[in-house]
């Protein structure tokens, strides 16, 4: 396995699967339609690369893992890993933690302060994610509210959110019968570099949230 990951690494770190090296692959195989691996290798050594170009790849990369990353390698030295495990933990969860802040989080707590400015938007505690899938809370009086913001993408799509949505149902109601407040599952999009609510009309659902517990405490 660590094998595996070293060659793989080097392979993508300096390009030798890419196009340009061992041509159109995907698109190779689909116009080859092979039935077996022995009609595909054949296929491609006649029609694409040849077994002696692929062979001096794998040459190149041999240099490339045994004289270029063995001497980055013993470059590194022990206060480097150090410094490095510093900068992961404290520089950019920071760093992250301010970025999630101007984003969904960030644009989603300023709405809402609007109507009601002694709202604030907490992350969940470890436990939580794992016993509510809740990413954040609203505390309103002695309740909570939960939050849980999904990224919409191509990879990630609507319907399988909802499909997930279903799963975790009942970990949501649990947080309902503990915590007196809903779940709300907001979707973020990213646009032109930048990310936005997908469903808008939640912040109303969560508006009536709030005005619901902080009535319920009258």
């Amino acid at each position: 396995m660590a094998k595996e990951w070293i060659l793989n690494s080097a392979m993508n770190r300096f390009q030798l699967n890419f196009k340009r090296n061992v041509g159109p692959t995907s698109e190779s195989i689909r116009k080859c339609a092979p039935k077996t691996l022995d009609e595909w290798e054949q296929y491609y050594f006649n029609n694409v690369r040849s077994k002696q170009h692929i062979e001096e790849l794998g040459r190149k990369l041999f240099v490339k893992i045994t004289e270029v990353i063995q001497a980055e390698v013993e470059e590194i030295t022990e206060e480097d890993c150090i410094n490095y495990m510093l900068q992961m933990v404290i520089n950019r969860t920071f760093d992250g933690y301010v970025t999630e802040i101007k984003t969904i989080y960030g644009q989603l707590h300023a709405i809402l302060q609007g109507d009601y400015p002694d709202i604030k938007i907490e992350p969940a505690p470890d436990e939580w994610d794992r016993l509510y899938n809740v990413d954040f809370y609203i505390p309103v009086d002695n309740k909570s509210i939960g939050l849980q913001i999904k990224p919409v993408s191509d990879g990630i799509q609507l319907s399988q959110i909802y499909k997930e949505r279903e799963i975790q149902k009942h970990t949501h109601e649990k947080f309902y019968n503990e915590f007196g407040g809903k779940v709300f599952y907001v979707f973020s999009i990213k646009e032109n570099g930048k990310k936005r609510i997908a469903n808008e009309e939640v912040i109303e659902e969560i508006r009536q949230e709030i005005a619901r517990l902080k009535n319920a405490g009258i």
